[in-house]
């Protein structure tokens, strides 16, 4: 499992914008580097992110191996209700990996 950092208000008054901020802790490998040995390592990179407000998709990326390690990603939405957040990575090798963050809206 990979280590989230997630950065978000956890209050929000009803209208206002507000910034969401995701690094996730992964080595993120293009599978074009040679390794000590000579032979080319197998790619291992984050594929997609998402992210849904109370089950509707806000915010999708689709990364590609150019993407440097440890993805940051940031991104707006408005805060309409009180909910929960859930951001999803998904990558090679059957990697996913999903969190959960809870907004209240006053």
């Amino acid at each position: 499992m990979a280590r989230v950092l997630l950065n978000l208000p956890r209050s929000a008054a009803k209208g206002s914008v507000i910034e969401i901020r995701c690094l996730i802790m992964h080595p993120m490998e293009s599978g074009f580097r040679p390794g000590v040995n000579g032979s080319i390592l197998a790619r291992d990179i984050i594929t997609r992110f998402s992210c849904d407000y109370d089950g509707e998709e806000i915010f999708h990326a689709e990364l590609s191996p150019a993407i440097a390690a440890n993805p940051f990603i940031s991104f707006t939405t408005v805060a309409t209700a009180s909910g929960t957040l859930r951001f999803t990575w998904e990558g090679d090798d059957g990697f996913r990996q999903t969190e959960t963050r809870a907004l209240t809206v006053t």
